[in-house]
């Protein structure tokens, strides 16, 4: 029986002004990099797992929401996870009925609810340090991501609240990784985005294509991905 190892990424926002989806121009070897970087690298790891693999849903995606703050957030939430089978092909995303039905919960919280949520519905543990100023946990297999679980603040202003919905959500797809070179992306805890940008929209784009598998490692894939790295940045643009 192969084991399913679980994935933790906490975020360490840093809190600027947020930038649209359109920044400065980047090349090829600047999508194939940050492909690198995010897919193949874990921010955190727990127990025994080998990181530097492709982890993504090859199934519907079916988000679960639950608004737990003062402020509801669930019109807002619900239209970004929506929108994600529109801009990332080969991604199907729909919002179940009940957390039955889900595979990806989303939690949104206030900061005073954030440690005793993160406890009990992702570490599933009283006494588990609580890391970051939001999180994503992923479980996954050889067959691709089982279950996704992501943690959002709401009450710390509106740029952490989009930030973190967005990071989280999308590493909680497969890019797990955060790198401080990646100037064009969110998956840069030191950067200032707060969107779905399109530098991310491309390498969500190059995960979720059909020729890119779990499983796969990043030598599997060399010869292929600059191929869907173009059709990525076509489909986008």
């Amino acid at each position: 029986m192969h084991r399913i190892p679980v994935l933790i990424i906490a975020s360490l926002i840093w809190m600027g002004a947020s930038s649209g989806p359109y920044a400065q121009p980047f090349s090829t070897d600047e999508l194939l990099s940050g492909f690198e970087k995010t897919v193949f690298g874990l921010e955190y790891r727990s127990w025994s797992w080998r990181p530097y693999l492709v982890k993504k849903f090859t199934v519907p995606v079916r988000f679960y929401i639950h608004n737990l703050a003062k402020k509801n957030r669930l019109p807002v939430v619900h239209r970004f996870v929506k929108s994600l089978g529109k801009k990332i092909r080969g991604l199907e995303s729909t919002v179940a009925s009940s957390t039955d039905a889900a595979n990806f919960e989303i939690y949104v919280v206030d900061r005073n609810q954030y440690t005793e949520v993160v406890r009990a519905k992702i570490y599933k543990s009283k006494k588990a340090n609580v890391p970051g100023r939001c999180l994503v946990r992923v479980v996954s297999g050889r067959n691709g991501i089982k279950r996704s679980a992501a943690v959002i603040v709401s009450d710390e202003g509106e740029f952490l609240f989009q930030r973190c919905l967005v990071e989280e959500t999308l590493q909680g797809l497969g890019p797990m990784n955060d790198d401080q070179s990646l100037v064009h992306s969110v998956f840069n805890d030191s950067s200032r985005h707060s969107r779905f940008t399109t530098f991310d929209r491309i390498i969500l784009n190059m995960l979720y294509d059909p020729r890119i598998k779990p499983g796969m490692s990043a030598k599997q894939i060399q010869k292929v991905l600059p191929i869907v790295a173009r059709d990525a940045r076509h489909a986008v643009n």
